[in-house]
């Protein structure tokens, strides 16, 4: 089972594939960690960008999406953007999304430390809070 840690951050999703099998966590490549959605006022441009990212899951058999929580008030609420992003990302039909709310987040984590330094996984520092939430849903399974 290949889970995607999603995190959004303004008008861009960033993803990490992670799978656990026999207790073992691997890191699958990906071929695009970043996705951008320019124009969220056109329709067709979501449903391109909601395409792109079905595509994707389906190519590297993601059948688990985990989307870290953004609020939706306050100094950290998440733009409108983001918001359409994690609806388009929601209503892809051939995964189960989830979301996870940063308590949860740090709860399962500290929990389940991680086994080791995120500066070893490879992956760029961008997709540090993307691997985490993968991380955090797999390990409380």
């Amino acid at each position: 089972m290949i889970t995607c840690g999603v995190e959004i951050k303004g008008s861009e999703i960033i993803l990490c594939l992670l799978k656990k099998e026999d207790g073992l966590f691997q890191i699958p490549d990906c071929r695009r960690v970043r996705h951008a959605l320019t124009h969220s006022d056109d329709a067709s441009e979501v449903r391109k960008f909601q395409f792109t990212l079905k595509k994707l899951f389906e190519d590297y058999k993601v059948n688990h999406v985990v989307i870290r929580e953004r609020p939706t008030k306050g100094k950290f609420a998440g733009g409108a953007v983001g918001f359409k992003i994690e609806a388009a990302v929601q209503l892809i039909d051939t995964v189960t999304v989830e979301l996870m709310n940063n308590a949860t987040l740090k709860e399962i984590i500290k929990q389940n430390p991680l086994p080791v330094d995120f500066a070893d996984t490879g992956l760029k520092g961008f997709q540090e809070g993307a691997f985490n939430v993968a991380y955090a849903s797999l390990s409380r399974r």
